[in-house]
């Protein structure tokens, strides 16, 4: 049984238990007005001035004895009850405590197996880059895959949010964000889109219209699935999408994004296996605070505005978790196609001077 049920259960007895408590009290306090009664009835017939009015005090005297009595008595079958009770109640809290450690262990099991899933992919990949290094090695020239984003063309990166329970702050981080930007070296070779309530529909129109070097998902996911929004007013349930589906409107579009970055929980294991449509994608291998969510997110796009290579960024951003005393720092995980190198690898590159000046 869940501990949820055995919650409920304990709840009820509980509340059983103080009913039959407050039974007893009550019984207790009837059974000491009947005897009190009873007992000034026996002192009035000792004072009394006839035998009939003796009689009759006695009479009075007995009936109330015998309520008293008869209290005592339920008094006795509650405080029985709440005996039994109470000892319900203490096998119920045991039996909770013990379904409650049972789902701890379940869900650090979970945990772990997200989070060795995670490392394998990204283990996976790394091999997979060191093989084709190693037998790029001795040949004149390496052949590297030539990332998408011509110079001068903006930087194109979409931000998309999604909090249909109000409990994450999306605008918040992309604020942060187009801030960061802003205040970086090369602003003006870099070109934001918002949308701090992103459902479906406008993650699937953003990529043909908009066509992002870069995709920025920030909100709730699993290992596999993303949850968008409704585009409906007020709190509301998410709108599930499988990590399958997000992928495969991205491998779907003629322009296909640079980089993927998904700033939301237990997003590694996607991150690794989008590396086979994208050169780069960044996860979280396990749940990640707010805080070090945004103060990620916003050294990440300053750092690569300021023409830092994707890796330099990644492990800047790192930094800026652990420099500002945050526990997340080691949760941002970068994973890399075969084919490109993350250190050399530059997504903001400035125009040689004799350029024009980017539109």
């Amino acid at each position: 049984m869940s501990s949820s049920l055995y919650r409920a259960q304990l709840d009820r007895k509980n509340k059983a238990y103080a009913a039959a408590q407050a039974k007893v009290g009550n019984f207790r306090k009837k059974e000491a007005e009947k005897r009190g009664k009873a007992a000034k009835d026996r002192q009035s017939a000792e004072k009394a001035s006839s035998a009939s009015i003796r009689q009759s005090r006695l009479r009075s005297a007995q009936r109330h004895e015998d309520d008293a009595n008869k209290a005592a008595r339920d008094a006795g079958t509650w405080s029985g009850t709440a005996a039994k009770l109470s000892k319900e109640a203490a096998d119920l809290s045991s039996r909770l405590a013990k379904a409650e450690q049972n789902e701890r262990a379940a869900a650090d099991k979970a945990r772990q197996r997200e989070q060795e899933q995670a490392r394998r992919l990204a283990a996976g990949s790394q091999r997979q880059f060191e093989s084709r290094l190693s037998a790029a090695e001795g040949q004149v020239q390496t052949v590297m895959k030539e990332l998408r984003a011509p110079k001068p063309e903006k930087l194109r990166i979409l931000l998309l949010g999604a909090s249909s329970a109000g409990d994450l702050r999306v605008g918040q981080e992309q604020e942060r964000i187009r801030g960061a930007v802003e205040s970086s070296t090369h602003r003006d070779l870099v070109d934001l889109d918002a949308h701090p309530a992103a459902t479906a529909d406008v993650f699937l129109n953003a990529l043909t219209r908009f066509k992002p070097h870069v995709v920025h998902f920030s909100g709730h996911s699993a290992h596999d699935l993303i949850a968008f929004e409704k585009g409906e007013d007020g709190f509301h349930e998410h709108a599930i999408v499988s990590a399958d589906a997000f992928a495969s409107a991205i491998n779907a579009v003629d322009d296909k994004p640079l980089l993927v970055l998904l700033n939301s929980c237990h997003s590694a294991a996607q991150a690794a296996k989008l590396v086979g449509i994208v050169p780069f994608a960044i996860g979280m291998s396990d749940s990640i605070g707010d805080v070090d969510a945004i103060t990620y997110a916003a050294r990440f796009y300053a750092s690569v505005a300021d023409g830092q290579s994707v890796q330099g960024s990644h492990l800047l951003s790192q930094a800026a978790i652990a420099m500002n005393g945050l526990p997340g720092h080691a949760l941002p995980t970068l994973a890399c196609a075969a084919n490109v190198d993350p250190s050399t690898a530059k997504l903001v590159t400035p125009p040689p001077a004799s350029d024009p000046a980017v539109a």
